[in-house]
């Protein structure tokens, strides 16, 4: 939960930051007016002319969607394929995706390959009977297995990335052919406005551009407390530092846990949390564990 302090922070930030928007706003808003009236003419110009553009590919919708079927369903298959190998699907799941991944036929022959060559070199040198040839041999496939699990996850993600952005094009041409051509039309006509609208804006003078950046900037701190919050609403969330990367600390709280920036190591957008290890020193209640990975219910800390 926020302390007072936070609190404070958070208030008398957005109301610096606002207040100065606001006045810089009022001297814009005649520019602000006209751009915003140039911005109606064009949008209906660009309801027109997108409707006749867009004819031809709704009328070839349909087919379109069953092309990408094959696409958008395998991208869920990929997504638990890299579960089960982080363990997130259960121990079980784990060895059987490592088994699959050791009995491949590609990854056999690149392991027999590997160790003909030792050998053939070792019988060159002479030292086919040595220590170091036995010790080689015997990390080459542990290692030869690592790398292929690292690999065949990075193709799995290749693959959930692309079912993940199939299904969205198949939702945006679902909706289009719902919705019509003029849906379409009209939400390019409005992008047209409003970049007319910000032209103005901008127009208006150093004034409103100033106001702007300093209002960003205090604003910032509510910002970063916002995002923290809105995520503390969220319960048993994949916190475990074994599955991160990138880590950096960024702060501290007045309860003494470090916040961190992070990256999932299944990929994503940039992240701000805490880590479950140490939550669990200050709050074991809010911690639990799936698949062998902790988790950290944000509305208890």
């Amino acid at each position: 939960m926020p302390d007072p302090v936070t609190a404070l922070v958070v208030g008398g930030s957005q109301l610096i930051g606002s207040s100065m928007q606001a006045s810089a706003a009022g001297d814009a808003a005649a520019i602000q007016s006209g751009a915003a009236e140039a911005g109606i003419a064009e949008q209906r110009r660009q309801f027109d002319a997108m409707r006749e553009l867009l004819k031809p590919y709704t009328e070839v919708g349909v087919p379109a969607l069953e092309g990408l079927q094959p696409y958008a369903q395998a991208g869920a298959p990929a997504l638990e394929q890299q579960q089960a190998l982080l363990g997130l699907r259960g121990p079980e799941a784990q060895r059987a995706a490592i088994a699959g991944i050791e009995g491949g036929a590609g990854y056999q022959a690149q392991v027999r390959a590997g160790e003909e060559a030792l050998l053939q070199r070792a019988s060159a040198t002479g030292g086919l009977r040595g220590g170091n040839i036995q010790a080689a041999l015997g990390q080459f496939r542990p290692q030869m297995l690592q790398q292929e699990i690292e690999r065949q996850y990075g193709r799995l993600g290749g693959m959930a990335d692309i079912g993940r952005v199939t299904q969205q094009n198949l939702a945006q041409i679902g909706q289009s052919s719902a919705a019509g051509t003029g849906t379409a039309g009209l939400q390019t006509g409005t992008n047209v406005a409003n970049l007319l609208s910000q032209q103005g804006a901008a127009l208006a003078g150093g004034e409103l551009g100033e106001a702007k950046a300093y209002g960003q900037l205090f604003n910032l701190p509510a910002q970063f407390l916002g995002m923290q919050m809105g995520a503390g609403r969220n319960t048993n969330l994949f916190s475990d530092i074994r599955l991160k990367k990138n880590i950096k600390k960024i702060s501290t709280r007045p309860d003494g846990l470090n916040v961190y920036e992070f990256d999932y190591i299944w990929g994503g957008s940039r992240q701000i949390g805490l880590m479950a290890q140490e939550v669990q020193g200050v709050y074991p209640d809010a911690v639990s564990e799936s698949g062998g990975y902790l988790m950290v219910n944000y509305s208890k800390v």
